[in-house]
């Protein structure tokens, strides 16, 4: 009786959940983890120039890698670095339920369970991202509106909008349509096991 149930087949629809899991998890974390390397590379590299600018230039203008905007957005990249891990044990959760012995697979409520708290972490990821994004576009916003008095005053260079600007918030784009990605690779693949 017992070979029976290990030898008996998977059903069909466990085979494609199996399937769907596993492509769902690499995609999701191939996309996550190229954007999070962009990322984190535009952040080291600003990390560099704002200290080489202020050494050169003596003061700290206002920056928005010098806010709170960026404290946010790489507190979002950690937690970015978790989705990605989250989204290899969606491809483990996938092998794990193509086995062949019922026993060994996980439930469907313990599985649920973990796309639910993968899906919070990955919402607290994009909800800080997007606060990065606000703090970022509110010091571009100050420095926007200061640009007018910037260009006649020698030596106010820093008070204008940079390139360095531009890139933390392309940066920070990143990072939103990362854990964009994840958050619908995880509602996805709870519609797919709980229809």
């Amino acid at each position: 009786m017992a070979n029976q149930a290990e030898n008996a087949p998977n059903p069909p629809n466990l085979k494609q959940v199996s399937k769907t899991f596993r492509l769902v998890g690499w995609v999701s974390l191939w996309v996550q983890t190229v954007l999070a390397i962009i990322s984190g590379v535009i952040f080291a590299f600003a990390g560099v120039a704002l200290a080489m600018g202020r050494s050169a230039a003596g003061e700290g203008a206002a920056n928005p890698a010098t806010g709170g905007g960026v404290f946010f957005a790489l507190i979002s990249l950690g937690i970015l670095f978790y989705g990605i891990y989250q989204s290899f044990g969606y491809v483990k959760l996938g092998r794990s339920l193509k086995d062949s012995n019922p026993n060994l697979r996980p439930k469907k409520s313990e599985t649920i369970r973990l796309l639910w708290r993968s899906l919070t972490i990955r919402g607290g990821g994009l909800m800080m991202a997007v606060v990065a994004a606000e703090a970022i576009a509110g010091v571009l916003l100050g420095k926007s509106f200061m640009a007018v008095g910037a260009i006649f005053s020698p030596g106010s260079q820093l008070q204008l909008i940079q390139p360095l600007d531009i890139f933390l918030v392309l940066a920070n784009t990143h990072l939103i349509t990362a854990h964009f990605v994840g958050v619908v690779s995880t509602l996805w693949l709870l519609k797919q096991i709980d229809p």
